[in-house]
């Protein structure tokens, strides 16, 4: 793979502040990636979304975007970026066809038929009812949608699956991989873990402005588990449960003795889950 982007010593304070926001944030980004941006409220992932989609300017440091410095873009940079934000902005008097017709016509390249868009999110073609009626759900995969009518490179998505029903939100993830694999580079914020675990190449968690953890989630997981294997099992009627360190010669022995002898319920390993590392790492939790 080839780099799609890349952050080196990336800092901002906003205007009139006296504290960064940002403090020296580095990091790189292969084309294709799902890239997962974690962090809890207030550290600086939306802050890094709009320096990276050039709504905020002023920063310090150096960002390239496919080997051209961030700040030598001009507007044609949207031609081939898509941004997908969590609270829905759309125009609400308008159809769902309306407001994809209208947003098209601001690319100077070619874009996907708003109706080849609306049909991959589940959404009605033709429907006469303005956005304004739709449900929560409904307004995020319209600006899903959206986001996807400039054929985008480079993909912001900030909560993509938020207000989803399970249905909805299977689709939704079904979507982001099937567009990584097509070559798109896709940038995720999220406070959902089980989704960056299930979406992402690498993940970076962010805490007061800093990056303090960048791997992926499988390597993650791995180097903070406790290697340990829980076994359900029966001794006559009585249920018992055991935990067993297979790296010591002595219980691993103990564990083939028990599943030789006893009937087994369950055996689960015991790793941890990305929420789990991310609260060790940074005493913090997501909300």
């Amino acid at each position: 793979m080839s780099r799609a982007l890349s952050s080196n010593a990336l800092q901002y304070t906003y205007p009139g502040g006296e504290i960064p926001v940002l403090r020296g944030l580095s990091f790189e980004i292969e084309k294709g990636e799902v890239f997962g941006f974690l962090g809890p409220n207030g550290s600086g992932k939306s802050t890094t979304q709009k320096l990276l989609t050039r709504i905020l300017t002023g920063y310090q440091g150096v960002v390239e975007v496919f080997g051209r410095d961030l700040r030598e873009h001009d507007n044609t940079y949207y031609n081939w970026v898509g941004v997908c934000f969590e609270f829905p902005n759309l125009y609400g008097k308008l159809t769902a066809d309306e407001n994809l017709d209208f947003y098209r016509r601001f690319f100077d390249g070619p874009t996907e038929d708003p109706r080849d868009v609306l049909k991959r999110l589940d959404l009605p073609v033709g429907d006469t009812r303005t956005v304004g009626h739709y449900s929560k759900g409904m307004r995020m995969r319209l600006v899903l949608a959206r986001s996807l009518l400039n054929r985008p490179r480079l993909w912001f998505l900030d909560e993509p699956t938020t207000g989803q029903d399970p249905q909805h939100a299977v689709l939704i993830r079904k979507l982001i991989r099937e567009r990584a694999e097509a070559g798109t580079t896709i940038f995720l914020t999220t406070h959902d873990m089980t989704v960056a675990d299930e979406l992402c190449d690498r993940v970076a968690f962010l805490v007061d402005g800093r990056i303090v953890a960048l791997d992926s989630p499988r390597d993650l997981k791995l180097r903070h588990a406790r290697k340990l294997v829980r076994v359900e099992y029966r001794v006559g009627d009585e249920a018992q449960r055991r935990d067993f360190r297979l790296s010591d010669e002595r219980e691993k022995k103990e564990f083939l003795s028990v599943v030789d002898r006893h009937p087994i319920e369950t055996i689960h390993t015991l790793e941890p889950s990305l929420e789990d590392v991310f609260l060790k790492l940074t005493g913090r939790s997501l909300d």
